[in-house]
């Protein structure tokens, strides 16, 4: 990650400033920028944005909106997916709005190389700490997945056979540790 000199600013401030690819996050005052996805991370979200909005969007339950700025509790964060259950988009006339000032139901996280975890998991901390039902690290490198809920303590789970918790309204998504990294493999 790319981050700033120690100057902080204010969240109304790097509001302001122009969007960067990849994105940039506002935590704690200080700018970090995300890394570049790379192939793991590319494959890993588009499919996952995909089986969720087949079994979710599709039956008007949720929606996932990939790199989709969410800012809320002093910082504006980018998951990689995030997970909003339909009544809580915010909506002008029946359109989906631009702008989120609302944590995600269910925030998901890839890890990129080189990129800490921890800093990773504050974010999704961050979204439990403001109302998200669950947060996702997935690690494309040792195939596993941290679970977080505010209720339990981390769960790692990278047993190829286990299947994959998932929020409450989310339960019709029955997705196993193997499907998830099955998707590193060339057709």
């Amino acid at each position: 990650m790319v981050q700033t000199p120690n100057k902080q600013i204010s969240l109304e401030e790097f509001l302001k400033l122009a969007e960067t690819k990849p994105a940039s996050e506002y935590i704690d005052g200080q700018i970090t920028q995300k890394p570049m996805p790379q192939g793991h991370h590319s494959i890993i979200q588009s499919e996952l944005g995909i089986e969720i909005s087949l079994a979710l969007r599709r039956t008007g339950v949720a929606t996932a909106f990939p790199e989709l700025r969410c800012t809320f509790g002093g910082r504006s964060i980018v998951p990689d997916l995030a997970v909003f259950e339909n009544s809580r988009i915010p909506t002008n006339e029946g359109q989906i709005e631009n702008v989120f000032e609302i944590a995600p139901d269910w925030t998901i996280e890839i890890l990129s190389p080189g990129q800490s975890a921890n800093k990773v998991l504050k974010n999704i901390n961050h979204c439990l700490l403001h109302g998200a039902q669950m947060g996702w690290l997935i690690d494309p490198e040792d195939r596993s997945v941290v679970i977080s809920r505010m209720d339990r303590n981390l769960e790692v789970i990278d047993e190829l056979d286990a299947i994959l918790p998932v929020p409450e309204f989310a339960r019709s998504i029955d997705l196993t540790v193997d499907r998830l990294f099955g998707w590193l493999n060339l057709i």
